[in-house]
């Protein structure tokens, strides 16, 4: 029997993008105030913002066949522009930009993890082929008024979960953690202490989990005094240490969560005039290309930040081509660069 292309009984039909005007009449609003919610305009109030936006993420939306062409750029979002990790990312980015005949923007969040109202509206009315955040990350409605406008989006070093089909790029944080702590073992020590990144980020979690892990297979039981809660600036490293070394029974090795943190360590052992490695190791996390001529050059573990860049580019890209990407989450991997600041402790 041949169909009739109607839904049998009890079947529902699927349900087809709505039109600018369908999805004004089921929220009650004119056709302008859509428009204005799906171009990212800033006068509309944010319940009915709220509204529109439930409603297109419910039913979708059946678009102009005119797709607006977007600028050739890249935006690249750090919640803070300072040292050399920024740059590095960047570096890798610009990289497969300039080969696809692209340019690269670059803002920053004034120290935030999540953009403020503001961002989204000044990024519609950039319209980038795509963006970049860097240890942030959008809100649920930023992310929805991105997808609404075609702004692809690819979350590079998440500080927290990037969200449900959002794509990422990372690096293997918690074999970073096992392999610095490992390497410390090795060389003989056993008060090992570490100082973390932020509780919030993930990438902190990871290298702790790592060096708890590491603790756990050499049978060396995991001190709670050891573990000081950082926020990868320099300061901690000075903050941290001191602390430690007051313990009767102080580390013999540190672990920072980043190289500057590593750093505000050399700053204390210099203070407590300790020298390093010879009363203290120190192990860092990154392989910031200005610390390895730190006296003595700091061992640590290489975080690849400009081939992530490179990697959310490339990935950026595919997104704005409408091509499928082989994998939505990616993570590079770490590698422990051993130089002068570990040794074996003092018997």
């Amino acid at each position: 029997m041949a169909s009739t292309g109607e839904p049998s009984k009890g079947e529902s039909a699927p349900s087809a993008p709505l039109t600018l005007a369908q999805l004004a009449e089921l929220a009650g609003v004119s056709t302008a105030t859509v428009s204005k919610v799906i171009n990212g305009r800033s006068e509309v109030g944010p319940a009915t913002r709220a509204l529109v936006e439930k409603l297109i993420k419910e039913h979708g939306y059946r678009r102009q066949r005119r797709r607006i062409k977007p600028a050739s750029l890249i935006e690249v979002v750090f919640h803070e522009l300072a040292g050399d990790y920024p740059i590095e990312v960047v570096k890798g980015v610009q990289r497969v930009a300039w080969a696809h005949g692209l340019s690269v923007v670059v803002s920053e969040l004034g120290g935030r993890h999540i953009p403020e109202p503001k961002w989204i509206g000044d990024l519609l009315t950039r319209r980038p082929t795509g963006v970049i955040t860097v240890f942030s990350g959008p809100t649920d409605e930023q992310r929805v008024r991105l997808v609404n406008q075609e702004i692809p989006l690819v979350v590079l070093d998440p500080a927290g979960n990037p969200g449900r089909g959002v794509p990422s790029v990372a690096a293997t944080n918690w074999s970073g953690g096992l392999e610095a702590t490992r390497h410390l073992l090795e060389l003989g020590h056993r008060r090992i202490a570490m100082i973390t990144g932020p509780a919030f980020a993930l990438s902190s979690r990871a290298r702790l989990d790592g060096y708890r892990a590491a603790l756990d297979a050499a049978g060396v039981p995991v001190d709670p005094e050891l573990i000081r809660q950082g926020r990868f600036q320099i300061e901690d490293g000075v903050t941290h240490t001191h602390a430690l070394m007051k313990l009767p029974d102080p580390p013999t090795a540190i672990f920072a969560a980043n190289d500057g943190q590593a750093i505000g360590v050399y700053h204390a052992a210099h203070e407590l005039r300790l020298r390093v490695p010879d009363d203290l190791s120190v192990i860092g996390f990154d392989d910031m290309p200005v610390w390895r001529w730190a006296q003595p050059p700091l061992t640590t573990i290489n975080q690849p930040l400009s081939e992530m860049g490179a990697t959310a580019a490339a990935m950026l890209i595919s997104l704005a081509r409408r091509e499928p990407l082989q994998q939505s989450r990616v993570e590079l991997s770490t590698e422990l660069v051993v130089r002068q600041s570990t040794a074996a402790p003092r018997s």
